[in-house]
Order: structure tokens, then C-alpha cells, then sequence
């Protein structure tokens, strides 16, 4: 099983981002797939989910309206766009998968973005 995260970077505030997470190894379209972010002294946080089934979203108030996830289950892949970029997302940002039936769940190994003028 992998989950490959790819897209990372330095930006500036304002900019934006696309993250891509690869996955391999296990039937992705029977899998909740999520973003997770932890910075430099905190605590991992939720940022993004989108469900299995029915595709439905769901975002940390602090990236609603900025951030958009989404899959391809044909291409085994979710993404994250990141729009108007702040400092306060500067973070390594971590694809997450979970069975809904058994709750399984992989990680992958992170992939770093700083947002700094």
C-alpha cells in the first residue's frame, strides 16, 4: 500500500498550490480520502475529506472557500487546490485514507508547503 503526495513548494501569500496524492495497493474508490496539515509545533489537523461514496466534502473552517478537494477513482488519485495562500498554512500537508467499513486507514509520507514572501 502507498499513498505518494506530490505538489508541495514555497509560494507567496496569494498564491496557490495543487496537491496530488498517488495512491496504490488497495481498491481507492472504497476509501474516505483526506488532507491532513501539521505544523512546527501543532498538533495534526483535518483540513479536507471527501467520502467514497457520493463524493461529498467537507473542509476546516480556516480553508473553506480556498481550498478545494478532490478524486479520480479511475486514476487512483485525490487532489487538494489551494487558493490565496496565507502564512498560516505553511505546514506539511499529509493524504490520508480510511475504509468506512473497516477503518482502516494509510498515510502518506507528507509533502511540505510554505507559504512566505
Amino acid at each position: 500500500v502507498q499513498l505518494v503526495e506530490s505538489g508541495g513548494g514555497l509560494v507567496q501569500p496569494g498564491g496557490s498550490l495543487r496537491l496530488s496524492c498517488a495512491a496504490s495497493g488497495f481498491i481507492f474508490s472504497y476509501y474516505d480520502m483526506s488532507w491532513y496539515r501539521q505544523a512546527p509545533g501543532k498538533e495534526r489537523e483535518l483540513v479536507a475529506q471527501i467520502t467514497s461514496v457520493g463524493g461529498r466534502t467537507n473542509y476546516a473552517d480556516s480553508v473553506k472557500g480556498r481550498f478545494t478537494i478532490s478524486r479520480d477513482n479511475e486514476k487512483k488519485t485525490a487532489s487538494l487546490q489551494m487558493n490565496s495562500l496565507k502564512p498560516d498554512d505553511t505546514a506539511v500537508y499529509y493524504c490520508n485514507s480510511v475504509s468506512p467499513a473497516s477503518r482502516v486507514s494509510y498515510w502518506g509520507q507528507g509533502t511540505q508547503v510554505t507559504v512566505s514572501s
